[in-house]
C-alpha cells in the first residue's frame, strides 16, 4: 500500500500537561512519495486567557511573540483542521510526527475537541498515521546503516531527539524547536533514508494504516520488534499469537526467543499473567495496529546475528505459533479479558476519551456552529447541544468570540473557569509556581535570549493577575 501524499507537522506548545497545554504553534509540510514538498502551512494563536506558560516550554519554543498575537485559539485550530481536509480531500494522506503518538498528535485531538471539531481526522478516511520517533527505534536496531544515529555522551547509549539526529546528518538545527523548522528536518530525514534503504521507508509508510499494517503482519516469516528505552536499545524478534476480540487494536505478540513448545505446554492462567505483564522478557508482548509499531520485517534486518538465533530457527518457530491456533485463541481470549482501570476525569479536558463520541444531533450542531457566523445562531445552536462536554466547550467559545453578547450564565461560568484556572494551583500550574521558576532561572546563568524569554513570560503572566 503506498501514498503519495504525506503531511508532516509539529507543534511549538504552552507546557507538557496534554489535557491543559496550548498549541502556540503548528506547522505542517505536504509532500509526494518522492518527499518534495508541495505545500506548506503555519499557524499561530494567542495564548487563551486560562492557560498558564510554563517557563521552561517557552526557552524551548520562544515564542513569546504569541503573547501580543492577534490571532484566536479558535481560528487557528480552525485554520489547521480545514488545511488539512483540503489536503486530503482527493486523496488520503499518511500525518508524520516526531513522537506524536505520546504528544503532538494528543494536543491536535484534544485541541480540535476543545473548539468541536473532527478529533480523528489524521486516521480516518483512509488516513494514516506514522510517528517517526517509533520508525527510529526501529531504524536504529536494524537498519543503523541507513542513517547516522548519535550516541549520547559519547556512547554507548544513543540519543533519538530529533535535534541530535538533524545535526549528526548534517542539517543546520539553528531553528530547532521552531514547528516548521522541525517538520523541515523530518522530511530531509526521510530523504536521506530513502537514499540509503528505499525499502525501510516503504515499509514505513506502507505500515502507516490499519489496512497496511494488518497485510503485512499476515505475510511469512516473522518481524524484529525495537524499543530505544533510557537510551539503550533492545530488540526482539517477534510473530502475531493473537488480538483483542473486541477491541481489534489490540495485538499480541510471540518473542520467538522463547522456544514455543515450552509455551505451549502451559497452564491457561500462566498465559492469562503474561498477558498482564510487562516485563521486557515476557515471551508475549502487546502493541496496537492503530498506532506505528517500531517493527522490521525479517528480511529487512541488516545483521543476521542480532537475535542470538539463526533466521531458519526463527522461521520454524514463527511457523509453529502461526499454526497453533489453539494456543492463538487463548492469548486472544487473554487479551480480551483484560480489565481497563481509566481514572476518571476530573474536568471535561481529561474527557476526551471518555464519553464517547458526539451524538449525530451533537455533530450537527457542532458542523452548523462552524457555518453561522452571528452570536444569534452560535448561542442558539450552543443551547441545543446535550452532551455536557461539548457543550461547554462551546460556551467557552462563545464568550470569546462574543464577550458582549454571551448570555449571563454562559459569561459566569466562563469568568469562574478563568479565575479557578489562574489563582488555583492543579495539573494546569499555577502562576505562583511559574513565578517561583523564573525567577529560579533568571538567577541562573540564563543567556541574554533566555533572559528575555523570561522576563517576557513573567510580564505576560503578571497580565493575568
Amino acid at each position: 500500500m503506498s501514498c503519495n501524499n504525506l503531511i508532516f507537522y509539529d507543534t511549538e506548545t504552552s507546557g507538557i500537561n496534554k489535557d491543559y497545554s496550548q498549541i502556540f504553534q503548528c506547522g505542517s509540510i505536504r509532500t509526494n512519495a518522492s518527499f518534495d514538498v508541495l505545500e506548506t502551512h503555519n499557524t499561530h494563536s494567542q495564548p487563551l486567557p486560562w492557560v498558564i506558560p510554563q517557563p521552561r516550554a517557552m526557552l524551548t519554543n520562544k515564542k513569546t511573540f504569541v503573547f501580543n498575537a492577534n490571532i484566536s485559539h479558535y481560528e487557528m485550530m480552525l485554520d489547521i483542521h480545514r488545511q488539512w481536509r483540503q489536503w486530503t480531500i482527493d486523496e488520503p494522506a499518511i500525518f508524520v510526527t516526531y513522537n506524536g503518538h505520546s504528544f503532538d498528535e494528543e494536543l491536535i485531538r484534544r485541541q480540535f475537541y476543545w473548539n468541536l471539531l473532527d478529533i480523528y481526522l489524521t486516521n480516518t478516511n483512509g488516513n494514516g498515521r506514522l510517528d517517526m520517533l517509533l520508525m527510529m527505534h526501529a531504524l536504529a536496531c536494524f537498519a543503523p546503516s541507513a542513517l547516522k544515529i548519535p550516541l549520547f555522551e559519547g556512547g554507548p547509549n544513543i540519543s533519538l531527539k530529533l535535534e541530535d539526529i538533524a545535526r549528526e546528518n548534517g542539517l543546520d538545527t539553528d531553528d530547532a524547536h521552531d514547528a516548521i523548522a522541525d517538520c523541515e528536518f523530518m522530511v530531509d530525514l526521510f530523504r536521506k533514508i530513502q537514499t540509503s534503504n528505499p525499502a525501510f521507508v516503504t515499509y514505513f509508510i506502507s505500515a502507516s494504516t490499519k489496512p497496511g499494517i494488518q497485510e503485512h503482519l499476515q505475510q511469512d516469516g516473522f518481524f524484529g520488534f525495537a524499543e530505544v528505552f533510557k537510551r539503550q536499545k533492545f530488540q526482539w524478534p517477534v510473530v502475531p499469537c493473537g488480538s483483542d476480540l473486541e477491541r481489534p487494536n489490540y495485538l499480541a505478540l510471540f518473542d520467538l526467543g522463547h522456544d514455543p513448545d515450552d509455551i505451549f505446554d502451559l497452564d491457561t492462567s500462566d498465559i492469562y499473567k503474561m498477558i498482564q505483564s510487562s516485563a521486557k522478557d515476557n515471551p508475549i508482548k502487546k502493541c496496537q495496529i492503530n498506532k506505528t509499531i517500531p517493527l522490521c520485517p525479517s528480511h529487512l534486518v541488516e545483521d543476521k546475528n542480532i537475535f542470538d538465533l539463526d533466521f531458519d530457527v526463527l522461521e520454524e518457530r514463527a511457523r509453529k505459533v502461526k499454526s497453533n491456533l489453539d494456543f492463538q485463541q487463548t492469548v486472544s481470549q487473554a487479551l480480551t479479558d483484560r480489565i481497563f482501570n481509566s481514572k476518571e476525569p476530573n474536568t471535561i479536558e481529561e474527557a476526551i476519551y471518555a464519553g464517547g463520541f458526539p451524538s449525530p444531533s451533537d455533530k450537527s450542531l457542532m458542523d452548523d456552529f462552524h457555518r453561522f457566523a452571528s452570536a444569534e445562531e452560535r448561542i442558539k445552536i450552543v443551547r441545543n447541544i446535550k452532551d455536557d462536554r461539548f457543550r461547554l466547550f462551546a460556551e467557552r467559545l462563545i464568550c470569546q468570540l462574543y464577550p458582549n453578547d454571551a448570555p449571563e450564565d454562559m459569561r459566569t461560568r466562563y469568568q469562574e473557569l478563568i479565575a479557578s484556572r489562574i489563582s488555583e494551583d492543579g495539573p494546569w500550574g499555577s502562576i505562583v509556581k511559574a513565578s517561583t521558576e523564573i525567577e529560579k532561572l533568571l538567577g541562573e546563568s540564563a543567556s541574554d535570549e533566555d533572559q528575555s524569554i523570561l522576563k517576557d513570560t513573567q510580564a505576560y503572566l503578571n497580565s493575568l493577575r
